[in-house]
């Protein structure tokens, strides 16, 4: 997203570094990461250091982050919420994912493709054309990520919105207060009921850890 603010930080790094071993260990041609995680776990900071890492072994990986697809405007998202009700309808009905799906399949053939992309100076959304044939990798990060069909590395990281307060605080993308809060509370009740899915975890103190399945 335009304007997003990355806090990338040690743990971040020291996370990437560990996670672009294993990446390297089963890459394949065309391949697809998933990270999912609640609102201030890292999700954006993690694909942007894989991204950068990945380049260091000539791989030319793109993040793609989901909250650009939202079906409703950020301008009118909180209206149209509460007109709803939160509980009905956050989650991952919110994203327009057909059109998710065809960028992927756009990228899967190496095409040309145009998508989403929110200005978060503006809350309007602009559209950002990307030429694929020369993309090796797709880093799609997002609340709900892993849930994306196709994915062929999933991780999943451990932090909740309790222990994030602070960096959803500096970055800022919405107000706290009760509205937010409510939102926040049933993102994690749909966040958390991804955790069987992944591959990888990212702990509560940001250690790299196999998942169990």
């Amino acid at each position: 997203m335009l304007g997003d603010v990355l806090l990338i930080t040690e743990k971040h790094l020291k996370a990437g570094a560990i996670l672009v071993e294993k990446i390297l260990a089963n890459r394949k041609a065309k391949m697809i990461i998933g990270i999912s995680g609640e609102s201030g776990s890292g999700k954006s900071e993690l694909a942007h250091v894989i991204a950068k890492e990945l380049r260091k072994y000539g791989i030319f990986a793109k993040p793609l982050h989901i909250d650009n697809y939202y079906r409703i405007l950020p301008l009118k998202r909180t209206e149209w919420r509460k007109e709803q009700g939160i509980e009905k309808v956050v989650g991952l009905g919110e994203y327009d994912w057909d059109t998710i799906y065809r960028n992927i399949m756009e990228f899967r053939e190496g095409e040309i493709s145009t998508g989403p992309c929110v200005d978060l100076v503006t809350e309007q959304v602009d559209q950002l054309t990307t030429d694929y044939s020369t993309v090796d990798m797709l880093v799609v990060d997002g609340l709900y990520a892993i849930k994306t069909a196709g994915v062929d590395l999933r991780i999943f990281i451990e932090l909740t919105y309790h222990e994030t307060k602070k960096a959803q605080l500096v970055r800022g993308k919405e107000p706290q207060n009760d509205y937010r809060m409510a939102v926040l509370e049933q993102e994690h009740k749909m966040v958390q009921s991804l955790r069987p899915l992944a591959d990888i975890l990212i702990t509560m103190e940001y250690e790299v850890a196999e998942a169990k399945k």
